[in-house]
């Protein structure tokens, strides 16, 4: 077993971890499927009306009996953060933003310490 975690792996970890403060909370988010991918698809993002806003994290709704998933995208968020607690952070707001999306609420609803930081 090897010592020292992968980038990749620390950053599974952070997004675990926010997904088991909100489980407290929203016991329901235990039927969604959690994923982080290193980068977004940007499907033609040259095309007319990209605006160059690269997304730190999306969601896809339940269908054919597929579960709802929230992605984060690993790589524009360590880009944007500087530092473990920093990258944090931010990983637990995207976290909290795509929760309320997927489940019609505000952020502040999900997490009432969102903004905080």
């Amino acid at each position: 077993m090897p010592l020292a975690a992968s980038r990749a792996e620390t950053f599974a970890d952070l997004v675990q971890d926010s997904v088991e403060r909100l489980e407290r909370r929203w016991p329901q988010l235990a039927d969604i499927d959690f994923l982080v991918l290193d980068v977004p698809r940007l499907d033609g993002a040259a095309g007319p009306g990209w605006d160059e806003t690269v997304p730190l994290g999306g969601t896809v709704t339940a269908r054919d009996g597929r579960p709802a998933r929230v992605v984060i995208y690993r790589r524009p968020v360590e880009i944007r953060s500087k530092g473990r607690d920093e990258r944090a952070a931010l990983v637990h707001e995207i976290v909290v933003e795509q929760v309320a999306d997927l489940l019609g609420l505000t952020p502040e609803t999900v997490d009432p310490r969102y903004g905080e930081d």
